[in-house]
């Protein structure tokens, strides 16, 4: 399927905040009790933060487009996971998403890269990812391209507690 993928703007925040909501229901809605997700999502993608952090320039998203609507997105910036190693001047790949009717073209892949070179531009740093700990495929995505498992913790959703994966590349560590 024919697509593009654009550097967002702070214009797209409120695209970017509606993709993520879609995404992250669509990929882990069944999980939680309603009132629970309805909370989470009440908090967890405010338009204005969202725009702020892209005006930053201290973050930056890519937006997947198909036929001309956001199928996908990723998102980067400075660390926020809470492991004792992050440093500052850390980055990380805060999120990734394609829509489940854009998987299996590579998207995904082609998204990673994107964040993956504006993370690097300043030259080599430590990069991090969290990751569901459930989710095999992602793991072994981030594992091909150098991440390893450094940690846990808990990602709060409503009253339930996602135990995350910390994975790290850290500076001179290649692709598997």
């Amino acid at each position: 399927m024919p697509g593009t993928i654009r550097r967002a703007t702070p214009a797209d925040a409120g695209v970017l905040c509606t993709l993520a909501e879609r995404t992250f229901v669509e990929t882990f809605g069944h999980l939680y009790p309603a009132d629970d997700l309805a909370f989470y999502l009440s908090i967890a993608y405010p338009v204005d933060v969202q725009r702020e952090q892209l005006e930053s320039g201290d973050y930056a998203a890519w937006l997947l487009e198909v036929d001309g609507e956001a199928a996908g997105f990723a998102f980067a910036g400075p660390c926020g996971l809470p492991h004792p190693d992050v440093r500052s001047g850390d980055g990380e790949l805060k999120r990734l998403y394609v829509l489940r009717e854009h998987q299996g073209g590579g998207w995904g892949g082609k998204l990673f890269a994107e964040a993956e070179r504006w993370l690097l531009e300043a030259g080599p740093r430590t990069l991090w990812i969290g990751v569901w700990s459930e989710n095999l495929g992602a793991q072994r995505f981030y594992g091909r391209h150098g991440f390893g498992k450094t940690g846990e913790y808990e990602f709060p959703v409503g009253r339930v507690r996602d135990r995350e994966f910390i994975l790290c590349r850290p500076v001179g560590a290649t692709a598997a």
